[in-house]
């Protein structure tokens, strides 16, 4: 990624000259880097608060409630994990924290629940480990914080208009990222018997 990214650099470098275009394309990367970080800065707020938020709700034991509350959801697509693992408990943050559209929040829970998933396959990905990534990387956000911030910080008028949209869309795709693995995983164990079958 970084020889792709430095080649994309360089390549617009040398049109840059051969356009005699330099002094423009200078400016416009001092423009983009100030941008950036005025973007980051606004992530860097709404970031803080949300984490500050989960971190609050896990002390007060909140998240024990939530946990409660979506265990009978995660009971059924995990039939396999005892509901008492640290796998569970880190599943459930990393849903709440998706919830909460908290973003790279919830990254650390994310990888903590994989480690855990990871202790018990052999080193070979798990259906556990499959259908934790799918629906970390389609997941449902009640509340879409970060893109909400990013239009607030680009001056829309009105930010929260794509919540109902984010709302349906991933609904849908988390549905279907979850179905497509139940059924890979369906069709790979039926294939398994099959074989065992023959022999």
């Amino acid at each position: 990624m970084n020889y792709l990214w430095g080649g994309l650099i360089i390549i617009s470098f040398i049109f840059a000259a051969i356009n005699g275009r330099i002094d423009e394309t200078v400016a416009a990367g001092f423009d983009g880097a100030k941008s950036g970080i005025e973007i980051v800065l606004s992530f860097a707020g709404i970031m803080c608060l949300w984490n500050g938020l989960l971190k609050g709700a896990k002390d007060s034991g909140l998240c024990t409630l939530i946990k409660k509350a979506l265990m009978p959801v995660i009971g059924r697509l995990f039939p396999r994990l005892d509901r008492e693992s640290d796998a569970v408990n880190y599943i459930t943050l990393n849903i709440t924290a998706n919830l909460l559209g908290t973003g790279n929040g919830a990254t650390p829970m994310g990888i903590n629940a994989m480690k855990e998933l990871a202790k018990s396959c052999g080193g070979k990905p798990s259906e556990e480990m499959c259908l934790f990534t799918v629906m970390n990387t389609a997941a449902f956000q009640l509340i879409p914080s970060s893109i909400i911030a990013l239009r607030s910080a680009n001056g829309s008028a009105n930010p929260f208009d794509i919540v109902a949209p984010i709302w349906i869309c991933s609904f849908f795709s988390l549905l279907i990222a979850v179905l497509c693995v139940k059924i890979m995983f369906l069709f790979i164990k039926n294939k398994k018997i099959s074989r065992e079958g023959g022999l």
